[in-house]
């Protein structure tokens, strides 16, 4: 957190708080209204409103749902634990430059897993519906997510020694120093971020790694594993998964955003860094196209090669 935050009051302090919150749970199906829009604009056509995955989940929400009879209660923990972990890591991680609404020395382990957490719900769940369809999607999201935690926190090494000696070593406070550093390593952040990039592609199921809207059945991924899932639990998986795209979006913006030390001011250009960064999603994945399967994990380990290359950067200054 900020000095200034720090040392502010605590109903400002509280206030920060429930906008980081209210940020989080309000902005995050936006996110995904822009992406389909910039897609439906490179691709010649009208599109649908920004809005519509709120009208979406809306109508989500109202339907019934069709459960198996051959899944248990761990079918239906799989959607609310992908949007309870996903919350719970957005409350550590700080909108750009402001601050997260909570903090201690070394709760970017804590964020990884609880990412890691969401997955293992969602697979557990897939593997629940006995659907060897299910399976074949979870073993490759387990195999590749294996491949993608190694460029994050080589990534939180790299920024790790540029922190200061008597700082704690919190998600913000590494973020934090991407504004100074930018002048004197900027290599070495510049593939941090083109790493965790990938990272945000990856993790939120995005072109070139995987098709969220695909219907192919021997290249699925993500999408296999909710096949079972309708009515409010189909819900809670695509708001889940748009509260992840905020949330690992905002590792990124944090390195590229400057604070201004006000945190008001810093959370208002966080949200337009969050919906730039959101069209550039959607301009990536009009230009590009999904990439074959046996090529992912290529992409995957590229990722890892660059945040170990910024390591390295940063050791021989």
């Amino acid at each position: 957190m900020t000095a200034s935050a720090a040392n502010a009051p605590v109903w400002v302090q509280a206030l920060l708080a429930l906008g980081h919150v209210a940020v989080l749970l309000g902005l995050s199906p936006l996110l995904l209204g822009v992406v389909v829009r910039v897609k439906a604009w490179f691709a010649g056509r009208k599109g649908p409103p920004l809005l519509q995955p709120y009208f979406e989940l809306a109508k989500l929400l109202r339907k019934g749902a069709v459960v198996s009879q051959s899944t248990t209660w761990v079918f239906r923990l799989g959607p609310v634990a992908g949007v309870v972990t996903a919350l719970v890591a957005g409350l550590f991680v700080p909108l750009g430059g402001s601050p997260s609404p909570f903090a201690f020395a070394g709760d970017l382990v804590l964020v990884a897993y609880l990412f890691a957490l969401g997955r293992f719900a969602t697979v557990l769940s897939a593997l629940d519906t006995g659907s060897a369809f299910e399976g074949m999607g979870a073993s490759r999201e387990v195999a590749f997510s294996c491949l993608v935690e190694p460029a994050l926190f080589l990534g939180w090494l790299a920024l790790a020694q540029l922190l200061a000696v008597d700082a704690p070593l919190t998600l913000t406070n590494l973020l934090a120093i991407g504004g100074n550093a930018w002048v004197a390593h900027p290599g070495a952040l510049l593939l941090v971020v083109g790493a965790w990039v990938l990272v945000v592609l990856a993790e939120n199921c995005r072109i070139p790694f995987d098709d969220p809207n695909t219907h192919l059945e021997l290249t699925m991924i993500h999408e296999v594993m909710v096949l079972d899932h309708s009515g409010p639990m189909l819900g809670l998986v695509e708001y889940g998964a748009a509260l992840k795209l905020a949330v690992t979006s905002s590792l990124v913006l944090g390195l590229l955003l400057p604070s201004t030390g006000r945190p008001a001011l810093d959370l208002g250009i966080a949200v337009g860094g969050l919906l730039v960064l959101a069209g550039l999603i959607g301009v990536v994945e009009s230009v590009l196209a999904r990439q074959r399967l046996l090529r992912v994990p290529m992409l995957l380990v590229t990722a890892s090669l660059m945040a170990a290359f910024s390591v390295a950067l940063v050791a021989m200054r």
